[in-house]
């Protein structure tokens, strides 16, 4: 058996303490999100949102297919929206909601940071081990309980620094929500969608976190 050295992300990845952990979000992936969210009534053109990880606009811009308004920042200049530190709060844009796929090593406090500015509805892009571990589930998932965790059947391909169509991943994402709900979290599947939620020129653009 050969060993898979590919350079997708593994669940065991390791990021030095300085790194920005700059992995882009394939654009289905945000789609998928926007597709359940729009079933379920949580959005329509009328609801605003904040990507406060933006990179260089790939979530951005799926989220304008589905959102109003969306405002865009990321702490690292890269061409696509405002700089800002989302870690120090300031004027904040009014969004009805945040989503984004933070920094992973910084998760837990973009998670409370979110969910501490009045927003309606937050959603995280995160390793599924995420919701894992003790000290998590006492400093947020007890006190914050998720509305719906949302898995996604297929692996979600993130690479380190760019936005590549033909990589692959043994590490499993979902989408963690939050909107209003204070009762038992819901477990959700997101079937298999790439092909259907792909369009041409997702993969034109430059690589972005967000």
């Amino acid at each position: 058996m050969t060993q898979n050295t590919s350079c997708a992300v593994m669940a065991q990845r390791r990021e030095p303490p300085d790194s920005l952990d700059y992995f882009p979000t394939p654009p289905w992936a945000t789609r998928a999100l926007c597709e359940f969210l729009r079933r379920d009534g949580a959005i329509d053109r009328g609801t605003s949102v904040w990507e406060p990880a933006c990179g260089q606009g790939h979530m951005s811009r799926a989220l304008a297919e589905y959102f109003g308004l969306v405002w865009s920042s990321d702490v690292e200049d890269r061409g696509f929206g405002e700089v800002r530190d989302f870690l120090w709060p300031g004027d904040d844009p009014k969004a009805d909601w945040i989503v984004t796929n933070p920094p992973f090593r910084l998760a837990d406090q973009f998670a409370i940071r979110a969910l501490n500015s009045g927003a309606a509805g937050v959603a995280l892009l995160a390793r599924t081990a995420f919701l894992e571990g003790a000290g998590r589930f006492w400093d947020l998932f007890h006190p914050h309980p998720p509305s719906d965790v949302l898995q996604f059947s297929e692996r979600v391909p993130m690479v380190k620094d760019k936005l590549d169509e033909r990589a692959s991943t043994a590490t499993a994402y979902a989408w963690i929500v939050w909107r209003g709900h204070r009762g038992e979290t819901r477990f959700r599947w997101i079937g298999p969608c790439r092909k259907r939620l792909e369009r041409d020129g997702d993969y034109a653009r430059g690589g972005a976190n967000g």
